[in-house]
């Protein structure tokens, strides 16, 4: 009966942080990465790669168990998440809670090897991330929060690699903030009937029959900046090669969303990582071909 029940208990943590889904981490790494390089001007070394990629990974996980755990009794109203561990009572609240403080502590051990001013930032970074999932009780744009907690990596990477958190960071996260708007705004469309029905606030709610071209906006406000920032910092043509890539991947989006089908948007938000690995590898084809 162990031998049974063990392999049991283990899919439902690796549902919790949806091990299955990846996209959720790669949304968030590809940023990260993308800061680690400029802030290293190139390769940022095997130590600081690897601690950025496994924090990433820990910390959306101890996200999703952490946003479980607060939606629950919202997410049972919702078709696309009444099955999830802690939603369907297959795990309890406290034990993702748990599970998720464990992952968040491995995470910041991480931290702990590289300097000061990363380890401060951490707190930061960790207080977003808890902070977010109540907003959709009373912000209007949650989606702005998740922004946030999604773009933190950014600051956290220019002060492991520096010491400090120029004003070169705060531009960066500002312009992901809105492919974060973008992304997350197509995701809301997804559940936006469900979310009207039991009261939750959403940016595709808010915008309302402007959704879609509030989505494109948002793209065009993230190329807009990081464009601006990588004309600033005397970046060449591979650097806005793949921002071209980015922004013609944007496009086609428009294309899944423009009818708001729930399949449709939920394919835009799923293929959106590679709007941000188009950047990366921009800014990686321009150190190395220097």
């Amino acid at each position: 009966m162990n031998t049974l029940a063990a392999p049991s208990r283990l899919a439902l943590y690796l549902n919790l942080i949806r091990w299955d889904r990846p996209a959720g981490t790669y949304l968030l790494l590809w940023p990260t990465l993308s800061a680690l390089w400029l802030a290293a001007q190139g390769f940022p070394g095997w130590h600081l790669l690897a601690v950025f990629v496994l924090g990433t990974f820990l910390m959306r996980s101890a996200g999703c168990a952490v946003n479980d755990v607060a939606d629950r009794e919202f997410d049972r109203h919702v078709k696309r998440t009444a099955q999830r561990p802690v939603t369907s009572g297959a795990l309890s609240a406290r034990a993702a809670l748990v599970f998720g403080a464990a992952l968040a502590f491995v995470a910041f051990l991480l931290v702990l090897t590289t300097n000061l001013a990363a380890v401060l930032w951490s707190f930061a970074a960790l207080a977003v991330t808890i902070f977010y999932p109540f907003t959709k009780r009373f912000f209007s744009m949650p989606q702005a929060v998740l922004g946030v907690a999604f773009s933190f990596g950014i600051p956290m990477a220019f002060a492991a690699v520096t010491g400090a958190v120029p004003a070169l960071a705060w531009w960066l996260l500002l312009g992901n903030l809105f492919w974060v708007l973008a992304y997350d705004t197509e995701y809301a469309m997804v559940d936006r009937d469900d979310d009207l029905k039991i009261g939750i606030r959403t940016s595709a709610i808010t915008l309302g029959r402007f959704d879609v071209a509030g989505v494109m906006a948002f793209y065009a406000g993230f190329v807009a900046i990081w464009a601006w920032l990588g004309a600033s910092l005397g970046l060449s043509w591979p650097y806005f090669a793949g921002l071209a890539a980015a922004a013609v991947i944007a496009g086609w989006h428009y294309t899944l969303i423009r009818a708001r089908s729930r399949d449709g948007c939920f394919r835009a938000f799923r293929l959106n990582h590679w709007v941000g690995f188009a950047a990366f590898a921009g800014i990686v084809a321009d150190f190395a071909l220097r």
